[in-house]
């Protein structure tokens, strides 16, 4: 490492400032936006893990003209006689359009005399279960912001089909398995959700399966397609690849369109950065004439280029991180989530990977250094005369 010249790059730099300062801006650019979009895409996958694993291993719904209707509570004994089949749980849950925020609430019933499928809606049951209130409700941490936002302190009022409201108090706060489910869930006894939604006392939304052996739930998914034919019957690989589907096809598409631009700019920055000037070929000839070997000429060169591209992509990487976990990525967020307001905010989990910070470097800065070494080579073989000339 040759401090001074490291200082004389620096000054050459300044020289430049206009020129070097629009690569400098564009290269900026396409690092923040191809960071963010990768930042945002792995903490959606992170989501999207952490609820896979707290799938049961089937869900059961009974369909009627491609819509999903509720069942007779019944049908969970015979399917818990179907061999290899280690519990069966009834659901009752559904949607609950909040109009004042233009949301939907998850609202869930748990039934507070045994255990949920979820470990964290266990939690909520034991730490409940020997409560006297007959009508209340547990929510996410986004549910109650949004609904303190409202003014519902101690208590929310429920709409029911009848247009009567039925008062239910708020008693505590529990943490979902992700952000996405602590953003709008709410556990309440299953008679009040059934309350809420106008069901009778026998009837269920939909049962959850659990599988002693995993390599046997495709066997007991058949079963139950045979037993109950008006039934969709879903193995928590099928919901992962479903939504897997649908990340893949938005991130692939954003993607696509990206790398368009980003190939347009890269050219430009390219362009900008391989182009020598009749000046630079001048001040390079006088360099050789002074003393200087090609490779002092070239050192110089990639010190200025690697102040450059090492510097963007620093300041990228951080601008990233922070308009993606802290600003929570206005915009660029819903090309993943879409736009619909029915789906309460949520906070993107960090997720810190080494792997793709090297990904991105030498997708970008490598190129960057050959765009401006190879012609510098170039100028530094010609004959110093001819340079000067």
């Amino acid at each position: 490492m040759n401090i001074k010249l490291l200082d004389f790059a620096l000054s050459s730099l300044k020289r430049r400032f206009w020129k070097n300062f629009s690569i400098f801006s564009i290269f900026f650019i396409l690092i923040f936006t191809l960071f963010s979009v990768l930042f945002i895409a792995n903490s959606i996958k992170k989501e999207l893990e952490l609820t896979y694993n707290s799938l049961p291993d089937i869900y059961v719904q009974r369909m009627v003209g491609g819509r999903v209707k509720d069942m007779k509570i019944d049908r969970i004994y015979k399917i818990a006689d179907i061999s290899g089949v280690k519990s069966v749980i009834p659901r009752v849950w559904g949607y609950y359009y909040f109009q004042s925020a233009g949301v939907n609430f998850s609202l869930v019933g748990l039934d507070f005399t045994m255990d949920s499928f979820k470990k964290n809606y266990s939690d909520v049951i034991e730490k409940f279960y020997d409560i006297n209130e007959t009508n209340f409700m547990v929510v996410g941490q986004g549910v109650k912001k949004i609904l303190e936002k409202s003014y519902y302190h101690n208590s929310f009022n429920f709409v029911k089909p009848n247009g009567e409201f039925l008062k239910v108090k708020f008693l505590g706060v529990f943490k979902g398995d992700s952000e996405l489910e602590s953003s709008d869930t709410m556990l309440l006894p299953i008679s009040v959700v059934r309350e809420i939604f106008g069901m009778e006392e026998d009837e269920i939304s939909d049962i959850v399966v659990k599988v002693s052996n995993p390599l046997e739930v495709g066997i007991v998914k058949t079963k139950i397609k045979y037993l109950y034919p008006d039934c969709r019957v879903l193995s928590r690989n099928d919901i992962k690849v479903s939504y897997q589907n649908i990340f893949d096809y938005k991130s692939g598409l954003f993607l696509a369109l990206y790398f368009s631009s980003f190939l347009a700019f890269f050219i430009l920055v390219f362009e900008k950065a391989s182009s020598i000037s009749k000046e630079q070929v001048r001040e390079i000839g006088i360099f050789k004439a002074v003393g200087w070997q090609v490779n002092d000429v070239l050192k110089l060169k990639f010190f200025e280029s690697a102040l450059l591209s090492v510097l963007a992509y620093l300041l990228a990487l951080v601008f990233a991180y922070a308009y993606v976990y802290i600003l929570e990525a206005p915009l660029l967020k819903n090309l993943f989530m879409g736009y619909s307001i029915l789906k309460p905010e949520f906070k993107l989990i960090p997720v810190f990977d080494i792997g793709l910070m090297v990904s991105v470097f030498l997708a970008t800065v490598p190129l960057y250094l050959a765009a401006t070494i190879i012609p510098t080579w170039r100028a530094s073989v010609v004959e110093v005369e001819e340079a000067l000339r």
